[in-house]
């Protein structure tokens, strides 16, 4: 059976919790592709790192082509990420190639004779690149429902999508809400400031406060963290926190929101500055949804009080009407269609 490559970006770790799912969804080998591919059980295809410094979805060339968006010139990493693409399509003869997300490998795919199932990020993505991309593809791949699609994006994109929904794990039985509130950093953010989750705990006192991920920065004894502030960095799993919590910020993230919605929680959303707008739009459906309470800044002490109520009084069906326990079985069976159609079509 002719196996599926499938390419993980290195911004986050939300592609690479996709992937993984996915891979493990499907009867077909797959291959993952990218520089931090982590543990797994599939077969992996390590790239070197090709990033630069302050790297915001561009790569600042002046006489870059309109159909890409990162081509800097004089990079060996590139050269070698490319050089070993091109060797394992040779190799492997791959059925499918799913890119997420990647430009500029989506265009090299197809440049290799190989079909493409292109994962389209949310976000008003509608400049020449992301464009010709989505039209090199057999399909397109949105991890995310479709009442969260931004209203802007054009109608023949929008056809060629598969809404897959969020993608992650079923949420698991639950402890009963202990009143707690819990803010997540993930790993594509630049984490919490610490002043500022003080103030925050500091204003909302009858509340216990938990703190997932990065948080930096320094305060004054004066300001020393109050006794219903709790900072426990990076923990194996998110999930006992996310069951007793009445109350969750976070960003816009594909990760977090999967995650809240899977397990109906109210939610503050805070979206982080992304290309294209990514959490920023989706955040803007959420609201719209009534399914969160968006914040586009940290709220200063003095509103905190009134945010954490209104949070509270959000309807938890709204967000959790957006999750669907079996998206990932679904997904991967409508991956390896695609992938057993394109079988005939070469036969």
């Amino acid at each position: 059976m002719r196996p599926i490559g499938y390419y993980c970006h290195h911004q986050g770790a939300g592609h690479w919790q996709r992937a993984t799912l996915l891979a493990d969804a499907l009867d077909r080998p797959v291959t993952l592709i990218g520089t931090e591919t982590g543990r797994s059980a599939h077969q992996r295809l390590a790239l070197p790192d090709d990033r630069l410094d302050g790297f915001d979805g561009r790569d600042g060339e002046a006489g870059r082509p309109e159909a890409f968006h990162y081509v800097p010139l004089r990079v060996p990493a590139i050269r070698e990420r490319m050089t070993r693409i091109a060797a394992w399509v040779a190799q492997a003869d791959p059925v499918l190639m799913i890119v997420d997300v990647s430009v500029e490998v989506a265009l090299f795919a197809r440049l290799l004779s190989v079909p493409t199932l292109v994962v389209r990020l949310a976000g008003l993505r509608t400049d020449t690149p992301h464009l010709e991309a989505f039209r090199s593809a057999e399909a397109l791949l949105a991890p995310f429902p479709a009442a969260l699609d931004d209203t802007g994006m054009p109608e023949w994109v929008r056809a060629k999508t598969i809404h897959a929904g969020f993608l992650g794990l079923p949420a698991q039985a639950a402890a009963a809400e202990d009143g707690s509130i819990l803010v997540i950093y993930g790993r594509g953010g630049e984490g919490g400031t610490l002043s500022d989750l003080v103030a925050a705990a500091r204003a909302v006192p009858e509340r216990a406060w938990h703190v997932l991920g990065p948080v930096s920065g320094e305060v004054t004894p004066a300001e020393a963290p109050p006794a219903n502030l709790h900072l426990h960095g990076w923990v194996p799993e998110v999930g006992p926190f996310l069951g007793r919590a009445s109350l969750v910020v976070g960003g816009g993230g594909d990760g977090v929101v999967a995650a809240v919605a899977a397990r109906a929680k109210r939610f503050v959303c805070f979206p982080e500055s992304r290309p294209f707008e990514e959490q920023t739009a989706k955040a803007r459906r959420l609201s719209a949804l009534g399914a969160a309470v968006v914040c586009e800044a940290w709220p200063t002490p003095h509103c905190w009080p009134e945010v954490v109520r209104d949070g509270l009084a959000l309807d938890p069906g709204r967000i959790a009407a957006l999750a669907s326990p079996d998206a990932v079985a679904v997904t991967a069976a409508r991956i390896a269609a695609l992938a057993d159609r394109l079988d005939r079509h070469r036969d």
